[in-house]
């Protein structure tokens, strides 16, 4: 009965058809578009308008630290110290009572993730992979979106790379916005995803030309010069 109840409330807030989509990709099959992004790491990040935040502390994530998202990513403490342990560079945003609120990941090699996608991302010399950035939701629309990713690239800098490449998921509209607003850059490329049965994944690549994203852009305004007398 309260499975039953469960699934009544989720289709009086989300609707019918948004409720049987999601039941459908969970449990039959759905297919995930992922295009490939990149930028360098020098470049400035075009101004914004985002909005300033609480003040945070940023700490590399260990094995031993990785206890600071047990408050608010729970699931991910166990996740954020094997990350840790396999040696990527993980950045974790700590409040006042140090519990983290953000955190983002970048890999160096080849980055096989066994936590969502299932798949392989391959990173050439010189590059590195972003992977994994989150924020709890006080934090959404504030600058810390933008400051995780700056701090990150001097990071990987350090290190010896020279530009950073991720994916966006093309239906995940405020991450590809995010992408943009960083000056990030199509590589014309799209890793598809697909799972049956919540079980079965496959995967392939396809590529394509022009642009993905720029329906997407804020149109510009356009100034005009005032008539002479």
């Amino acid at each position: 009965m309260g499975a039953l109840q469960n699934v009544r409330d989720k289709i009086r807030r989300k609707g019918l058809r948004r409720v049987a989509r999601t039941l459908w990709e969970r449990h039959v099959f759905y297919h995930w578009e992922l295009l490939w992004m990149e930028r360098d790491l020098v470049s400035a990040v075009p101004p914004h308008n985002l909005r300033p935040h609480k003040p945070v502390r940023l700490v590399t994530i260990t094995e031993d630290n990785a206890v600071a998202f047990a408050r608010h990513f729970g699931d991910r403490v166990q996740t954020m110290a094997e990350l840790a342990r396999e040696g990527h560079t993980g950045h974790m945003y700590l409040d006042d009572a140090d519990n983290a609120v953000a955190f983002i990941w970048g890999s160096k090699r080849d980055y096989l993730d066994r936590h969502y996608y299932g798949c392989t991302f391959p990173v050439k010399e010189g590059e590195f992979f972003e992977f994994g950035g989150e924020m709890t939701p006080s934090y959404f629309g504030t600058r810390l979106s933008v400051d995780a990713q700056v701090n990150l690239w001097a990071a990987m800098q350090a290190q010896g790379c020279n530009k950073v490449v991720d994916v966006v998921e093309t239906h995940n509209v405020p991450a590809m916005k995010l992408h943009l607003r960083m000056g990030y850059h199509e590589q014309g490329r799209v890793a598809h995803v697909y799972c049956l049965f919540g079980r079965w994944k496959f995967f392939r690549e396809t590529t394509y030309s022009g642009s993905r994203l720029e329906q997407l852009r804020k149109p510009r305004a356009v100034k005009t010069a005032a008539a002479s007398a």
